[in-house]
């Protein structure tokens, strides 16, 4: 191959947009190397665009091995070595190390943060022989055209080094953490028990897991009291309006039987009316964390799944770089361009116009920053292809909430209306929106609901229609969901922007938690109980937060990786001893909790005929089949079965069949969507599913 330039790219579809942007007629020549795509483009000379797959290179232990800790010597290795299902990065490295020997000049152009710096860097260092010190950096925050071709035309001397070594710094502190400790669970529950289970926790994970466990046995021990509400109905011309007590609470029950029976059949009057106006101002723009937290409210979708619908959106240039947390807008995006690329869809094309009527376009930014890239903004590029309803719904939240930051503060009005009652004052409430301003824009994520009253009179007399005492108690702390876990993680400065919700999903894979309102389950309990005795700096937020602040100050080239691993493992050695002291008392805790958590995997729900066992999924002793039948099957107390499926996996459903109210089971075969299974044999629904198949086959034999 001639010589050329090498442009390292992150994944497929940027390497696609980056040489379509920069071929001078805008279609690049793709070739196919071993399944590995890269694009050729001509521009002001021969641009040879690669993109890798993610990260190829990993942090790995030096001597093989996986049944010893602690481990201190790592060093970075092929994925394909090290992980299975990694075979592509293989064909991956040897593209580039193929393309870089033509190579006169090297771009990075990935994703200009943590992950992306690390990734091009360790391409050009062990892929291509050590390019990192003479490569040059692209550096942009969308995969539109024009910023593409100028991120090529300024191109960066020199790669950002702090950014890499912050990188490189993130992994090997988590993987020093991450392997022994996750080795130590596994290592102490194998010897005791003699079986293998995979068991994890790390830097971030074990103060994560450690918020639910503390919410789940705040909610667990929570012991609620009673308390009593009164309401009352009044009528104003003809409408029936609810009133409150003056008092929310009311401890004692005789207090709120004397209220109702001072109250009830009298009229009430007027005391005194309070308006007030007031400004809502704008939101600020989405950053990562803002925009998971605001989709999962309102879409009920994961964080993430967010971040892969974003992701999604920026390959496809209609979002920037969504891994982000700033909350700033530049000028230099230019707002009214892209509003005005925008109103080429109609359904902005009226809101986008009010926007360009306004004088100046200013947005209402938020405290956050990040150096790397601006908040999340729509490019004004419009979809190429049909989007699926996930990405069409979390492109017009963004495409919205960009147009709402520049709308004018709402104006509202609160009116409180003060009705005295035999000596007892109850209040009427009204909310009213006068000017909608940024409202219109955000429409339908705003959240307003108005109670607009009738004009009222101090001194006008009301009838109270109906007053009811209602018996309450109090409530315990709400449960965790992901998004709000994800918001206690950013509160808490633990993880990052980056890596947060894949922490949320190991939980889960884990089987510590379960449920979307998170539950810590039976083995999230014992092994953070386990850590807590024999190990508890690894559930220590401070500890976490205090590494995580030395890495940033690396990043902003104050502090040197080194000294950041030394101290990391300095931190370990004595926590390690701890735990190879214990390991016995440890293994045996552990082994005992996995025995339970197995079993009630398992465990579907109570025999419907004996009535004192339970139905489980066992496996038969002459044939291995799988089956569900009761615990006292095996001691011949109980022959109640039902047949399963015998491919895939199957699993409690957790809930009930609408029909005959038996238990589900969740099954899942590969290549096919999962399903519910009821397995009861006299379920009216299969009754009906057999009649609809019989009344098809007939009428496709009439047919016939």
């Amino acid at each position: 191959m001639e010589k050329h330039t090498l442009i390292v790219t992150e994944k497929p579809d940027a390497a696609r947009r980056i040489a379509n942007a920069l071929d001078l007629k805008g279609k690049p020549q793709k070739i196919e190397d071993n399944h590995a795509p890269y694009y050729i483009a001509i521009g002001d000379k021969k641009l040879v665009v690669a993109a890798a797959l993610g990260h190829l290179y990993t942090v790995t232990h030096e001597r093989g091995g996986r049944n010893y800790y602690p481990v201190f010597n790592f060093k970075w290795a092929p994925r394909h070595l090290v992980e299975k299902g990694a075979k592509q990065v293989q064909a991956c490295i040897k593209l580039f190390s193929k393309l870089a020997k033509d190579a006169d000049e090297f771009i990075v152009a990935c994703d200009y943060d943590l992950e992306g710096s690390l990734i091009g860097y360790c391409v050009l260092k062990y892929a291509c022989g050590n390019k990192e010190s003479v490569a040059k950096r692209m550096r942009f925050s969308t995969l539109v055209k024009s910023e593409l071709v100028k991120a090529y035309e300024e191109l960066l001397p020199y790669l950002n080094f702090a950014l890499v070594e912050a990188g490189k710094t993130r992994h090997e502190v988590d993987w020093l953490y991450g392997v022994n400790f996750s080795r130590a669970l596994t290592i102490a529950a194998k010897h005791w028990s003699g079986r293998y289970a995979t068991l994890s926790t790390g830097r971030v994970q074990g103060p994560t897991l450690s918020f639910l466990v503390k919410r789940q046995k705040e909610i667990g021990c929570f012991v609620p009291t009673p308390y009593w509400e009164i309401k009352a109905e009044i009528e104003i011309k003809c409408s029936g309006y609810e009133v409150g007590y003056e008092r929310k609470r009311i401890i004692q029950k005789t207090e709120a039987d004397t209220i109702v029976e001072e109250c009830k059949g009298k009229l009430g009057e007027i005391e005194k009316i309070g308006v007030r106006k007031f400004r809502q101002n704008p939101p600020t723009p989405f950053d990562i964390g803002a925009l998971q937290t605001e989709a999962y409210s309102l879409f009920g979708y994961t964080p993430r799944r967010v971040m892969g619908i974003a992701e999604r959106l920026y390959l496809q240039a209609l979002i920037s770089y969504p891994r982000t947390s700033s909350q700033r807008l530049p000028p230099i995006i230019n707002y009214k361009a892209i509003l005005k690329a925008l109103s080429r869809k109609p359904v902005y094309k009226k809101l986008v116009q009010c926007l360009l009527e306004k004088e100046e376009l200013k947005p209402r930014e938020g405290k956050k920053e990040d150096p790397a890239h601006p908040a999340i903004y729509p490019t004004g590029n419009l979809p190429e292809t049909e989007l699926s309803t996930p990405e069409k719904k979390l492109f017009d939240l963004i495409v919205k909430r960009f147009m709402a930051v520049f709308g004018e503060p709402a104006v509202k009005q609160s009116m409180k209306v003060c009705i005295l009652v035999n000596e007892h004052r109850f209040y009427l409430r009204g909310r009213q929106i006068l000017e909608e301003g940024w409202m219109q824009f955000y429409k339908p994520y705003v959240r307003a609901e108005e109670v607009i009253l009738p004009s009222l009179k101090e001194g006008e007399k009301v009838q109270l229609n109906e007053l009811i005492r209602e018996d309450k108690f109090t409530s315990p702390p709400s449960h965790y969901n992901p998004a709000s876990l994800l918001k206690k993680m950013e509160e808490e400065e633990i993880g990052t922007k980056a890596t947060r919700a894949d922490i949320i999903d190991t939980l889960y894979n884990r089987n510590y938690i379960t449920e979307e309102r998170v539950a810590v389950t039976s083995l999230g309990f014992d092994v953070t109980e386990v850590l807590s005795e024999y190990c508890p700096r690894v559930l220590s937020v401070n500890f976490t937060r205090e590494l995580e602040e030395r890495m940033k100050q690396i990043q902003g080239n104050g502090g040197k990786r080194e000294e950041v691993i030394i101290e990391a493992i300095d931190r370990l050695k004595p926590l390690l001893e701890q735990f190879k002291e214990n390991e016995g008392k440890i293994g045996g805790a552990l082994s005992r909790a996995i025995k339970r958590a197995r079993m009630q995997e398992r465990i579907i729900g109570s025999c419907p005929n004996c009535g004192t066992g339970k139905l489980m999924i066992l496996y038969s002793r002459k044939t291995g089949k799988r089956f569900i039948g009761c615990s006292n099957y095996f001691k011949g107390l109980c022959k109640t079965s039902f047949p399963l499926p015998q491919k895939g996996t199957v699993r409690p459903g957790g809930k009930s069949c609408r029909a005959c109210g038996w238990p589900l089971v969740h099954v899942r075969i590969r290549g096919r969507r999962p399903w519910m299974l009821c397995f009861n044999p006299q379920c009216s629904l299969k009754e009906e599913k057999r009649e609809r198949r019989e009344m098809q086959n007939m009428h496709q034999g009439n047919n016939n």
